[in-house]
C-alpha cells in the first residue's frame, strides 16, 4: 500500500531524515515510535505532500506520489492540535471534504451521521465546535479526516494534548474504529503505550532512520540493540545482554537475601522496583501485586534465563 524509499530531508544543513524506508500493508496499523527530533513528524508531512523530501521517493498503491498535491494524495490527516474550523459546527467540520468534492447535501449528511455514530458523538451535528472538549474535537477531527474514505490515514500525535485519563479511552475507541473500518493507518508518537496499543507493527525511529520495524511483543522480546532497549524502558541493559524487567522474580528475604531494595515506584496496577545486588549489579523488576518489598529491605532475587536478550 504505502512505500516510503530512502527518504531524507535536510533543514538548514541539519538531517530531520537520513534515507528513512518503511512500508506499510493494506489494512494494518504501523506506528512510528520516537524521541522528539526524531524525524517522525518530518517523515509523515513527506507522505501527506506535506515537506517535499531532499531525496527519495512516496508511492501509494504503486503510485509516485512526487508532484501530486496533498489534497489530490486521498490521504487523512489528523494533527494533534484538532485544525478544526472555528466558524462552522460539527457537521459542517465533518463534512468539509466531502463538499469540496462536489457530494451531494443528502449524501453528505448521511455519511457525517454515520460517522458521528462510529465516534460517538450521535446528535452533536449542530453543536459548535468550540463548545466541545479537548476529546470531543478529537473525534470529531477523526470523522472529517475519514469522511472521504481515504487510502490512507495519517495522525500525528493526535493525543498528546489530552490528559492521561481521556487519552486511556480514546486510545481504546482508536483500536475500536481502526479494527471496525480495516483502516490502513501510519500512527506517529512518542508513547510506548499508544504504539504497542495501536500498532500491527512498531517502527522505532532514530537520528532520522526508521532503525527497526516489529511486531509489539516481538519489538519488546528483541529491541535491536541497547539504544532501542533503553527507548522502551529497559533499565537492565549491560553490554550486550539485557534483562526484561519482567523476568526478575524479588521476593522479601526472611534472612539473608542476594540483593536490596533501592526503590519501589507504583504506576497504577504495577510496582518498578530498582534493587541492588550484592556483587554490586543494579536490577529493575516489575511486579502486579498489592504488597512488595519495600526500599531498604532484603531481598531474594532471581532471573528467569528466558528474559535474557544477547545483541547479535
Amino acid at each position: 500500500m504505502l512505500r516510503v524509499e530512502n527518504v531524507s530531508v535536510a533543514y538548514d544543513g541539519v538531517a530531520a531524515l537520513d534515507g528513512a524506508t518503511l512500508e506499510v500493508s493494506t489494512g494494518e496499523t504501523v506506528t512510528v515510535l520516537g524521541p522528539s527530533g526524531s524525524g517522525k513528524t518530518t517523515l509523515l508531512r513527506v507522505v501527506a505532500g506535506l515537506q517535499v523530501p531532499d531525496a527519495g521517493r512516496v508511492l501509494l498503491e504503486g503510485e509516485d506520489l512526487a508532484g501530486v498535491p496533498p489534497h489530490r494524495r486521498g490521504i487523512g490527516l489528523v494533527f494533534q492540535d484538532h485544525a478544526l474550523f472555528p466558524h462552522r459546527d460539527v457537521a459542517g467540520n465533518v463534512g468539509f471534504g466531502l463538499r469540496m468534492r462536489g457530494d451531494d447535501s443528502a449524501a453528505t449528511a448521511k455519511r457525517t451521521a454515520e460517522l458521528l455514530e462510529l465516534v460517538g458523538l450521535a446528535g452533536f451535528e449542530r453543536r459548535s465546535v468550540g463548545t466541545l472538549s479537548g476529546g470531543e474535537q478529537q473525534r470529531v477531527a477523526l470523522a472529517r479526516a475519514l469522511a472521504p474514505e481515504p487510502r490512507l490515514l495519517l495522525l500525528d500525535e493526535p493525543l498528546g494534548s489530552l490528559d492521561r485519563r481521556l487519552r486511556d479511552r480514546l486510545l481504546d475507541d482508536l483500536a475500536r474504529v481502526f479494527e471496525e473500518l480495516d483502516l490502513t493507518a501510519l500512527y506517529v508518537t512518542h508513547d510506548q503505550t499508544e504504539a504497542f496499543t495501536l500498532g500491527d507493527r512498531v517502527a522505532v525511529m532514530r537520528e532520522g532512520r526508521v532503525v527497526q520495524v516489529a511486531a509489539p511483543d516481538d519489538l519488546w522480546a528483541r529491541p535491536l540493540d541497547t539504544d532501542v532497549a533503553r527507548f522502551l524502558g529497559i533499565a537492565n541493559v549491560d553490554g550486550d545482554e539485557l534483562i526484561r524487567p519482567e523476568a526478575v522474580t524479588v521476593r522479601s528475604a526472611a534472612e539473608g537475601g542476594n540483593g536490596t531494595v533501592e526503590a519501589a515506584v507504583r504506576a497504577g496496577p504495577s510496582v518498578r522496583l530498582r534493587v541492588r545486588l550484592d556483587d554490586g549489579r543494579p536490577l529493575e523488576a516489575v511486579l502486579s501485586a498489592l504488597e512488595h518489598p519495600r526500599t531498604g529491605e532484603r531481598v531474594d532475587v532471581a532471573v528467569d534465563p528466558k528474559g535474557i536478550v544477547r545483541f547479535r
